[in-house]
């Protein structure tokens, strides 16, 4: 297994990794747009956040030579369920059309640093083509 935390992101201060992968499993921690700089500026507007965390979702998928495409199931959190109309529009515009990935989205009463919308995601590795080494 290989833990990492992302460059850009207020370093854990709880016992967490930002990324571990494990078999081909990147699975990337709840991430909230409290988490960096830049999204803390979106905190109460959930369409700035979930731009704010699928940028950053997209940066930590990059970092790990994936992207999107790559991504098999996300867990999404909201404060107000009654988001869903705003999230799905921005959400939905990352993946390619008619390849989104498994999704759950659950309602919860408090998110880290007041953030409306906390997104959890799983991606794998693509198989390596015959003859090739999996590992890079």
């Amino acid at each position: 297994m290989q833990y990492h935390n992302m460059p850009g992101l207020d370093p854990p201060t709880s016992p967490y990794s930002h990324v571990v992968e494990c078999g081909g499993l990147v699975c990337l921690a709840g991430q909230v747009a409290a988490d960096s700089p830049e999204g803390r500026q979106a905190l109460g507007n959930v369409a700035a956040e979930t731009r704010a965390v699928m940028e950053q979702i997209k940066r930590a998928l990059a970092a790990r030579g994936l992207g999107f495409a790559d991504v098999q199931r996300v867990d999404i959190h909201l404060v107000d369920l009654g988001d869903m109309r705003i999230v799905d529009p921005i959400y939905g515009g990352y993946f390619a059309a008619g390849r989104y990935p498994a999704r759950t989205c659950v309602e919860v009463r408090r998110l880290y640093g007041n953030s409306r919308i906390e997104v959890t995601v799983m991606a794998r590795r693509p198989a390596a083509p015959v003859g090739e080494s999996a590992q890079s």
